[in-house]
């Protein structure tokens, strides 16, 4: 029998439905990123935002088909406006450096909540994301060093994101919840 009545929910599994909502407007806002960066001819950036956000895409999804595996209601909810407007171009990754260290925050308090809370499945549902969340940052603070060290020399950080980042696409985590639908 599903559980339909909101008020049902444990404070972590509110948490985890707030979660999705965060996890579209990620991928919204890479998006947003890939299409700056591809309005200024940076094809590798462009590239690299637009997986980032079909990667943050699939993380909803995760949720999505965690509430329907414990037969919890789950509804879809709305993604946040992305930023669209950057001075230049190191701008779009200060964001999403933030960003990262805000999901992360967001994911640590999940993890914390399913814990308090003895939510033993919610809470080994968390560790796969938590670890994300390293690399995630790691990754982007990376690129943050790049593109500061490449000091307007655009043709450099493309040279570092084709080679260091956009080669590493198709690599599957199989340890990685599974999405509704699938991943993409």
């Amino acid at each position: 029998m599903r559980m339909t009545d909101t008020a049902a929910r444990t404070p972590f599994q509110e948490l985890l439905h707030e979660q999705i909502s965060n996890e579209f407007s990620a991928s919204q806002q890479y998006i947003a990123l890939a299409v700056w960066y591809a309005a200024h001819d940076m094809p590798q950036m462009a590239q690299h935002f637009y997986e980032q956000s079909v990667e943050e895409r699939n993380h909803a999804m995760m949720i999505v088909q965690y509430f329907l595996d414990r037969d919890i209601d789950v509804k879809v909810p709305a993604a946040s406006a992305p930023a669209t407007e950057f001075s230049e171009y190191r701008e779009p990754i200060a964001l999403a450096l933030a960003q990262e260290k805000q999901v992360t925050q967001q994911i640590v308090d999940l993890a914390s909540s399913a814990r308090e809370s003895g939510d033993y499945l919610g809470e080994q549902f968390m560790q796969w994301f938590l670890k994300e969340q390293v690399e995630e940052v790691a990754s982007m603070t990376t690129l943050q060093t790049i593109a500061e060290r490449a000091n307007g020399n655009l043709f450099d950080l493309e040279n570092f994101v084709e080679r260091e980042l956009n080669s590493k696409t198709g690599q599957n985590d199989v340890s990685a919840p599974i999405a509704a639908g699938g991943n993409l």
